[in-house]
């Protein structure tokens, strides 16, 4: 990672969305600020105060507009959320009326889904594990090889290809959500996705760097496969990213009151303040 950029996130820790949609920046920084910007630098206090305001950032990545959501292990845990009291969510409005938006940081969809809203492979909430992973081969985006994925336990977040989930992995996280493909296995992109194939849809993910942060993308225009995949080896250095789903890619941002309404969805990635926060 850059020296700028530790330094920066090691003083800030999270991202804002500072810059309005449609704004573009020349390289996207984990800062959340432009690189090389021109005009008037903002004083220390008042971008601090609007880093704790939110967890995420607009930016522009090759022309496409993207909301870049920043999870770190100091200040914030994760969980899985797929019903209440027997009935599913199936929205992230319905989760955000039964939960408190000071408590949370930003929330969004966690995976494919099939019917009634289940999670397509394995799904583990609060260590509970309420979908079997699936290793066997199909159709669809979810069956792209290699698939992942995505999980953790207290600060420790992972993304790791189905295969090495399974042969590694002998103790239940306390939340999990696989999904497919991968968008990066080790540094290098998914060998199947093209630079900047035909199929663009509004489409989001999760990802894993160096420093074990979680990087959630959201795209708010429709956006290839391969360009999100740059976007998250290039811009964000991570060594293993999982595409979560499209069309239905929803997120909740309570800072900014975001709240994406749209077609049901399934399984919900929260990710939360800690409470010394």
């Amino acid at each position: 990672m850059r020296t700028t950029l530790a330094a920066l996130a090691l003083l800030a820790l999270t991202a804002c969305e500072a810059q309005p949609e449609g704004e573009p920046v020349a390289r996207a920084r984990i800062d959340g600020q432009p690189q090389d910007a021109a005009g008037d630098t903002p004083t220390p206090a008042a971008t601090l105060a609007s880093q704790v305001e939110s967890a995420c950032r607009s930016i522009i990545f090759e022309d496409t507009p993207l909301t870049h959501c920043l999870a770190v292990p100091e200040r914030h845990q994760i969980s899985t959320a797929l019903d209440r009291g027997g009935s599913r969510y199936g929205s992230l409005a319905r989760y955000a009326d039964a939960n408190d938006g000071d408590t949370i940081a930003f929330a969004m969809n966690a995976g494919i889904f099939g019917e009634g809203e289940r999670p397509a492979g394995y799904f583990v909430e609060d260590s509970e594990r309420l979908g079997e992973l699936d290793t066997g081969s199909g159709s669809g985006n979810f069956y792209m090889k290699p698939n992942g994925v995505f999980y953790g336990s207290g600060g420790d977040w992972q993304v790791r290809e189905t295969d090495w989930f399974l042969a590694n992995v002998t103790e239940r996280p306390q939340f999990g959500t696989q999904s497919g493909p991968m968008l990066i296995v080790d540094g290098k992109i998914h060998p199947q996705i093209v630079h900047d194939g035909p199929s663009r849809k509004i489409r989001n993910a999760v990802g894993i760097d160096g420093e074990g942060r979680a990087h959630f993308v959201i795209s708010n225009a429709p956006i290839s496969f391969g360009k999100l995949a740059r976007f998250y080896k290039n811009e964000l250095e991570a060594e293993n990213a999982l595409f979560l789903d499209d069309t239905v890619s929803l997120l909740w941002n309570p800072a900014t009151d975001r709240l994406d309404t749209g077609a049901a969805i399934g399984p919900i990635l929260v990710v939360r303040k800690k409470a010394s926060e």
